[in-house]
């Protein structure tokens, strides 16, 4: 039997936290942006060698298959934060039970995706007004990638798992190795066989059972407390309680984030598919800033999760401090680096196309500058997770980011004025300024009662 490799496991409670804080932090980062830079050869693949119209295709599903499986990516936030707690108190009973409930968790959820996401893919896109030169293959690139939500699900559960043990090596490692067979399979697909968008998210579905299978082998094979043993697998109440409590409003907030940016997508598609192609490359390029920062969201969430579970408020305050100071210096240095290579970058995936590539410049300058700002409220939300309060991100995220987004777009951005790009884009500085607001006031509220609290018990 492969043994658990304590080294692995990043010590979140006692130790030098600015180190430990790094040490775990850039696992995870290295991990998102392989996996954006796998989800990129998509696009370069199909930008290449199918045309604008496939990138398009590709771009317009980003919105909405993220509004459909975010409520139950969501979970996945219940996952850690449960499992963190009980390590940090030392319940090795309640993280076993954690870990054996979230697996069927996941095939349930995989399946229900998978045929909901196969009959409505077509409505939405048509719901999103996606152009009828594009809607097609949007609609083959949905259904083929929606094969694979089981295997997504389980590794994304699996990885919650892991980093709430301190462990981010081993899920950048599989995502690694997956990644690489996503590339070759891309290639294969598309050049090869000439199956242009579903090619692509064939791959992706197929890569991503070779993740899943890979975590779920760790899971059985380690000797931690966090051991799967799938005679063990059963959906325990309170243990399924705990994690809909924390992880349904993280995935009730992620869809109604993702509800702005459908209605955002929306909007960006009522100016055509040049339009639409610069779109979808920038948002892709500005991914790799937004998971590096999101990094320390993660980072946060867990770490404030197994402090709160030892009682030791005094280092949740440090984590939230040093996790903040991290996120700026990210945000500053990738944004403005992406904004500086903008049209190199962009080049890459409309290579040649001129007008597509000016609109995907326009689209950076709104969000790539200030991005420090959206990695301020991200790592906000992911203490305030951490404490075991995800109701309250929640609900100032919908008002403040989705409300506003909406509302702005219905009344102020239909005036002929102001119904530019510039006036879309300028929402998201605007919001993450706000949303960030709210947060920190919130934060300091719960921190304050508890450590009324454990006064009170002392």
């Amino acid at each position: 039997m492969q043994k658990n490799n304590r080294s692995n496991n990043i010590n979140m409670i006692d130790g030098p936290l600015f180190g430990n804080i790094i040490r775990y932090a850039v696992p995870l980062m290295l991990t998102g942006i392989l996996q954006l830079l796998f989800n990129a050869a998509d696009l370069v693949v199909v930008g290449r060698y199918s045309g604008r119209l496939s990138i398009a295709a590709v771009g317009a599903t980003g919105a909405i298959i993220n509004l459909i499986v975010n409520l139950f990516i969501g979970l996945s936030v219940g996952v850690g934060v449960t499992v963190a707690v009980s390590l940090g108190a030392q319940d090795d009973d309640r993280c076993s039970r954690a870990v054996h409930t979230c697996v069927p968790v996941a095939l349930i959820g995989g399946a229900v995706l998978t045929v909901f996401g196969i009959l409505m893919s077509p409505t939405f896109l048509a719901w999103m007004k996606t152009p009828e030169d594009v809607i097609g293959l949007s609609s083959l690139y949905m259904r083929v990638y929606f094969c694979g939500m089981i295997p997504s699900l389980l590794f994304n559960y699996g990885a919650a798992i892991l980093r709430a043990a301190g462990d981010t090596k081993h899920p950048l490692y599989y995502l690694m190795t997956a990644g690489v067979v996503n590339v070759a399979l891309n290639v294969m697909f598309v050049v090869a066989f000439d199956l242009d968008v579903a090619g692509v998210a064939l791959a992706t579905a197929l890569s991503q059972c070779l993740s899943a299978f890979l975590i779920l082998r760790f899971l059985m094979r380690t000797d931690g407390v966090y051991k799967l043993a799938l005679r063990k697998m059963h959906i325990y109440a309170l243990e399924l309680k705990n994690i809909v409590r924390i992880g349904l409003p993280a995935g009730i907030q992620g869809c109604m984030f993702s509800i702005s940016n459908v209605i955002i997508q929306s909007s960006v598609n009522s100016f055509g598919s040049v339009v639409m192609a610069g779109n979808s490359a920038a948002a892709n390029i500005e991914g790799f800033t937004w998971i590096g920062m999101n990094s320390f969201h993660q980072t946060g969430m867990n770490f404030v999760g197994q402090n709160l579970g030892a009682h030791r408020l005094d280092r949740v305050r440090k984590v939230r401090n040093y996790c903040i100071l991290d996120v700026v210096v990210t945000g500053v240095v990738m944004g403005g680096l992406t904004y500086l290579f903008a049209h190199r970058l962009l080049s890459i995936y409309i290579p040649g196309d001129e007008e597509a590539i000016r609109y995907g410049i326009t689209r950076m300058t709104f969000v790539c500058l200030p991005y420090a700002l959206n990695g301020l409220h991200d790592v906000m939300t992911g203490v305030i997770r951490g404490l075991g309060k995800s109701l309250v991100p929640m609900v100032i995220t919908v008002v403040d980011i989705c409300v506003f987004r909406i509302v702005w777009i219905y009344t102020i951005w239909q005036i002929p004025r102001f119904h530019t790009l510039n006036m879309l884009y300028i929402t998201y500085p605007i919001t993450w300024i706000l949303t960030f607001s709210m947060l920190a006031v919130c934060y300091a509220v719960i921190m304050r009662r508890l450590t009324r609290r454990e006064a009170a018990n002392a």
